[in-house]
């Protein structure tokens, strides 16, 4: 494939994950050839996050983009009509779920806002009144212009089959992320016990409703004051309302530790010496976390929702739990703290259309 322009657009992509996509995404139309025969614009929101970038692509800032929700809307629905209309586009590929309304030979629109396959609960509505409200808008947003595309990309099977069952579609790719993942995996056994320390738990992740923290909290007050375990938290307590809530109500708890929100490198290091990860979000995309402490070959206590069994994938260390029941953790907690859980091997999930983005890219730019 030669001399084709090929449009990526994602002007609401300029931290964390999200922007992680966005890269991940051009670094595989470098890798697969893509970037260098044919015609590369990007739509950025700023345009110094991709100065790597400048030698494969143009690159033009909509920095109004962020401005409020129907400056976006009208990039999507009007600015980028005008421009596909006055121009030939080959492909348009929008990495921030919402379809544009474009003229495009080909159009491929990633979606991974799960937000409108979750139900929120009073807990969202106090603390979290954007997840609840995009659980209501991004349900009638990606039905928009649908249909208009080649393919919709997810990250997840479950996923995938919730947009087939609600939109009516059958024209959805699963595409597995990229992940850069640093840490080798080494079986530890039960190191608390060998080092005669407290056995160590840790749930990594910013404090949201959704994230579901105080499940861990309220299983760590059943389990009494005991010196045998720690729980490692990565809030501090201040950081929003949601925190506040959760430190008024388990400051007394000196088994958890308040690391607050950590570098990555220091990050890793507290999944280096901690013995067993917790994650019960019940809202997750794919759920990094899971990812990264799968590395070390340690024990995962997880939500027993979809994307934690996608996440996961084949491992011998998972276990699952549900993730509204603290007396469930408690009581799982106690026995992988005393060595006496009998893990079983998780079975594979079933396999994605594309094991990677570069995979993808095969699939997207097929020879014509």
């Amino acid at each position: 494939m030669k001399n084709k322009v090929i449009v990526v657009s994602g002007i609401n992509l300029f931290e964390g994950g999200p922007l992680s996509v966005y890269k991940d995404f051009l670094d595989a139309l470098v890798s697969a050839g893509v970037a260098a025969d044919n015609w590369i614009i990007l739509y950025v929101h700023k345009k110094e996050l991709f100065a790597d970038y400048e030698q494969h692509a143009r690159i033009v800032e909509l920095p109004e983009s962020r401005k409020n929700y129907l400056r976006r809307l009208y990039y999507e629905y009007i600015y980028f009509a005008g421009i596909s209309r006055k121009h030939k586009i080959d492909y348009w590929i929008s990495l921030h779920d919402i379809t544009p309304g474009v003229r495009a030979g080909h159009l491929y629109t990633y979606c991974h806002q799960p937000a409108p396959f979750y139900r929120p609960d009073r807990t969202d509505w106090k603390y979290s009144r954007k997840v609840c409200a995009f659980a209501l808008l991004y349900r009638y947003l990606y039905g928009i212009n649908i249909r208009k595309n080649d393919a919709v990309v997810v990250q997840q099977n479950w996923i995938k089959k919730e947009f087939m069952r609600i939109y009516g579609i059958e024209n959805v790719i699963t595409a597995r992320p990229e992940r850069g993942l640093s840490m080798a995996e080494a079986d530890s056994g039960n190191a608390a016990a060998a080092e005669n320390r407290p056995y160590i738990f840790i749930y990594a992740s910013y404090p949201r409703s959704f994230k579901n923290f105080e499940v861990v909290c309220e299983a760590c007050r059943r389990l009494g004051s005991r010196p045998d375990y720690q729980v490692y938290l990565t809030l501090k307590g201040d950081e929003n309302p949601y925190s506040r809530y959760l430190y008024r109500k388990f400051a007394d708890l000196k088994q958890i530790k308040w690391l607050g929100i950590l570098p990555r490198e220091e990050l890793f290091r507290r999944y280096r010496e901690s013995d067993c990860m917790i994650f019960p979000s019940k809202l997750e995309t794919w759920g990094l976390p899971v990812s990264e402490y799968r590395m070390t070959g340690k024990p995962v206590i997880l939500a027993d929702l979809p994307y934690a069994h996608e996440t996961i994938g084949e491992y011998g260390k998972a276990c699952f739990f549900n993730c509204r029941d603290a007396e469930q953790l408690a009581r799982i907690m106690r026995r992988v703290m005393k060595g006496t859980y009998v893990f079983s091997r998780h079975p594979a999930p079933e396999k994605p259309d594309a094991e990677n983005w570069t995979e993808l890219c095969h699939l997207i730019f097929k020879e014509e």
